[in-house]
């Protein structure tokens, strides 16, 4: 039997009055959990205490309140999703839990005095947790989603699937005219048609005493209004609450059925006819069973010898496969919607005159204060008349201002209040904005190509029979370097410094070179660690930051040092790295280096510094035309973790690095792109997620996009 990996509709009907018994906790904060698709609601409540809600949206796709034992160790640096939930969640109560029609998706909404934010998981598909503002637009999301379907992008309204059939609502009539509309057997069609899924369209079936197969066109009135029935209790059951939530157990074939055998295969709000024969374990509420399920069944994946069980490749595979299906109907499709639009720009100029002549028609008279509805019924009559121009108009819209025409067969809409160049230079910027969608479906497509041919990857490593050990190594191979891209297992060594609050490298000669994220680390660096001996560097472009080249730590005097020109160089690559030169799509820039008393916080006579500003007074020494140049690596020896800066000053000092440079993916797909690099080429794909996740990575990663650079 497949083990249960989702919540089905029916779960979340069950779910959903239970947990708006948690409205009114107030969250205190937010965790993400990148590598798993886990985000963490720490929340209060005033008669439970701490509440910890779990929305998972990876492999496994939950989402209910845990026992404080049972949620993970609190990540290290939020990265910038979690630290957005804080921003606008914390101290905010949760007034609304609600699932969405009868789809897989749950609603949590949360009022502060500022505002209200809805939190939308997506327990379907891919999986995705988007965050709405007040206007239901969407503030971020874990996943962009681009399809001819709907969006789900920052910035944009937020786009549900198209609404469900309910058939927990449905009235009798409809729920026999879904039925009686199918042409397929009766279980398939309670499970397709109405949404209940494979297991409850059995379950129903066993319930109302019918054979699963049987055609829909030869199910009585009477085995209809039975059904109908028992669809009506179950119904009333999750609304009202009346619940017996179980967790079933199944035991390997093979095995005795004996207690530290049996594992957990699915976790039902109401006991299951179809369940009979299994062993079942009952719960005082959906929720605690579901925490008790998901919390166990990872664990009990194991089987005799310590071997894994095979995981469902095709399925994985066949998920991609329909999504780049999908991604390929959406690119046509926005190639002829430009197309379209470009051709009635094209359409506009070829019949320039008669466009012309329609539109200062319709502007004169508006100007003379004629009703929309009068200069609609003039050119009724003139076309009538068999006037060409009145004959082109076929509809006036007076609320929006527009007229649409027929031109040579094709309509098109038109500003009224506009000319024939504004109108048509409208349509060609439509064009360009939907090839714009093009691109990012393009770019959406290559990722999931990118996950598709690493799951086939994967299945032939699982299926390749290599039982070869390595050899036992020699005494004299002792000195060798450690190949850590084979290594099985790679201990986790990391101790945390003062400078990783700020972005930073050490040089190719060791120095230490620390640079600011925002407006508050470019105050700090500059009134709190740019000291004498130290070198300040800025890309001469507005909007980077301040990079400081130390001589010494912060415990240590000061001093004078002689750089050397490597240092100062890459020192100089960071600065211009890190700026709005990358951002703009640049490959140089110019970035100039001063003394740090040559710096202040203390602005000329009548001028005024904005936060993280400063003010650089004398004499300048500039590195121009510096190359941009970013390489994204992981330590192995003596610290375990992600670096980046320079390539010269990374590539040496990392098992692995991989170079970026600007290009067309933001910084969250890159960070992921690079993710699942690193973890290719590494024998121990676990190091990977837990010292170089896709947030980690992220940190290192210049703003604006990037792209790999192949080598």
């Amino acid at each position: 039997m497949d083990t249960k990996r989702e919540l089905t509709s029916v779960d979340l009907a069950a779910l959903e009055g239970e947990l708006a018994d948690y409205e009114g906790a107030k969250l205190d904060k937010a965790y993400l959990y990148a590598e798993d698709d886990l985000v963490r609601l720490k929340m209060r409540d005033f008669d439970r205490g701490r509440v910890e809600f779990i929305i998972e949206v990876g492999d496994v796709k939950r989402a209910h309140v845990a026992a404080a034992e049972h949620v993970p160790d609190a990540p290290g640096r939020p990265p910038d999703f979690a630290m957005m939930l804080r921003n606008r969640l914390s101290g905010a109560d949760l007034v609304r839990v609600e699932q969405f029609e009868f789809d897989r998706i749950v609603e949590l909404e949360f009022d502060r005095e500022d505002g209200s934010t809805t939190i939308v998981a997506e327990l379907f598909g891919d999986g995705n947790v988007a965050v709405l503002d007040e206007y239901g637009e969407v503030v971020d999301c874990l996943e962009t989603v681009r399809l001819k379907s709907r969006t789900v992008a920052p910035g944009t309204p937020y786009e549900f699937p198209s609404a469900r059939f309910n058939p927990l609502t449905v009235d009798y009539e409809g729920f026999v005219a879904r039925i009686r509309d199918s042409d397929s057997d009766i279980v398939r069609t309670l499970a397709t048609q109405l949404n209940f899924g494979g297991l409850y369209g059995e379950e129903l079936c066993t319930r109302a005493d019918i054979d699963y197969n049987v055609p829909v066109e030869e199910v009585t009135d009477e085995q209809l209004e039975r059904l109908y029935d028992i669809v009506s209790e179950l119904g009333t059951r999750l609304r009202e609450g009346d619940l017996d939530p179980r967790v079933y157990y199944d035991t390997p074939e093979g095995s005795e059925d004996t207690e530290e055998n049996r594992q957990r295969v699915d976790v039902t709000p109401v006991p299951l006819e179809e369940y009979e024969h299994r062993y079942s374990e009952a719960f005082e509420s959906f929720n605690d069973a579901l925490d008790d399920y998901f919390f166990n069944f990872q664990r009990e994946q194991e089987v005799e010898g310590g071997e894994t069980q095979r995981p469902d490749f095709e399925a994985e595979i066949s998920k991609y496969e329909h999504i780049i299906q999908q991604q390929q109907g959406a690119i046509e499709d926005f190639e002829a919607d430009a197309e379209a639009e470009r051709e009635k720009a094209e359409l506009l100029y070829a019949r320039y005159d008669l466009v012309d002549e329609v539109l200062s028609t319709v502007q004169q008279a508006r100007e003379d204060d004629v009703p929309w509805e009068e200069i609609e019924a003039t050119f009724e009559t003139g076309a009538e008349r068999g006037i060409p121009e009145a004959e082109a108009v076929v509809g006036l819209d007076g609320s929006e201002g527009t007229v649409t025409l027929d031109v040579d067969g094709t309509r098109v809409t038109v500003d009224a209040n506009t000319g024939v160049e504004k109108n048509a230079d409208e349509l060609y910027q439509e064009a360009k904005r939907i090839e714009g969608k093009k691109e990012g479906a393009m770019a959406a497509i290559e990722d999931t190509r990118e996950d598709l041919e690493a799951v086939k990857q994967r299945r032939e490593e699982w299926e390749a029979d290599d039982t070869d050990t390595a050899p036992e190594p020699d005494e004299e191979d002792d000195d060798e370097p450690t190949d850590w891209l084979s290594e099985p297992s790679i201990p986790i060594r990391n101790n945390e410094q003062w400078y990783e609050q700020f972005r930073w490298f050490h040089t190719s000669d060791g120095y230490l070179v620390i640079g600011g994220r925002d407006a508050d680390d470019n105050e700090e660096l500059v009134q709190k660690y740019c000291e004498r001996g130290d070198k300040f560097f800025h890309a001469q472009a507005h909007g980077g930051p301040v990079t400081v080249l130390k001589a010494t730590g912060p415990s240590e005097p000061a001093k004078e040092v002689d750089f050397p020109d490597s240092s100062l160089e890459e020192a100089a690559k960071f600065a211009v790295s890190y700026s709005s030169v990358w951002k703009d799509g640049k490959f140089a820039g110019d970035v100039y280096m001063v003394d740090p008393e040559q710096v202040s916080k203390t602005p000329e006579s009548g001028e005024y510094l904005e936060k993280g500003g400063f003010a650089v007074r004398g004499d300048r020494t500039y590195f121009e035309d510096t190359p941009v140049g970013v390489a994204i690596g992981i330590t192995c020896e003596d610290r375990t973790h992600v670096v980046g800066g320079p390539p010269a000053a990374i590539r040496p000092h990392a098992a692995t690095s991989i170079t970026v440079e600007p290009g067309q993916y933001a910084q969250n797909d890159i960070a992921k792109r690079l993710y699942r690099e690193f973890k290719e080429r590494f024998a121990d794909e676990t190091f990977v997620r837990k010292v170089a996740s896709p947030d980690k990575i992220q940190e290192f990663l210049p703003p604006g996009g990037s792209r790999m650079v192949e080598e």
